[in-house]
């Protein structure tokens, strides 16, 4: 993991999340503190497989994938915090979830995920934002826990 300037390419996002294409929704990660929070985003693309059905005429980003975005957003700070290695976040709750605008192609989606609290030493409690210039178009509690990845079944 690199911490020169804290930026992390498409490759070490790889090296801590699971996620491929077309699921990978995470472009690039452009701060964080470890233990605290990351940001991050997505350039929203019309080349996106979800905007031939999302809408036709009227293409927009999936709330479901904004969240997506966000959990993946904070399986990295959960990551990054962590032991990593043999480790991997997974996601178990949402709560809170609000949607206050649309995203469309051409959209940058900044991610933003903080840790709220650690529950019982595996279990991380993280706030998320999504925004568009400035805009705050979700966000959502979310709550991972962190196992080994020999016991992931994936």
């Amino acid at each position: 993991m690199s911490d020169k300037g804290k930026v992390m390419d498409i490759q070490e996002i790889m090296s801590f999340i699971p996620h491929r294409y077309p699921f990978l929704l995470i472009d690039r990660v452009i701060d964080y503190e470890k233990m605290k929070w990351v940001k991050a985003y997505k350039n929203v693309s019309f080349n996106e497989p979800y905007f031939q059905g999302h809408f036709p005429g009227k293409p927009i980003m999936p709330g479901v994938l904004i969240v997506e975005a966000l959990a993946q957003t904070g399986g990295v700070l959960a990551m990054i915090s962590g032991e990593g290695g043999d480790k991997m976040a997974f996601f178990m709750t949402i709560d809170n979830a609000k949607f206050k605008a649309p995203v469309v192609p051409g959209d940058r989606l900044d991610l933003k995920a903080e840790l709220v609290k650690i529950i019982r030493g595996n279990i991380l409690k993280l706030h998320g934002e999504a925004t568009v210039n400035d805009k705050v178009v979700c966000k959502a509690d979310i709550m991972f826990a962190i196992m080994d990845r020999k016991d992931a079944i994936i």
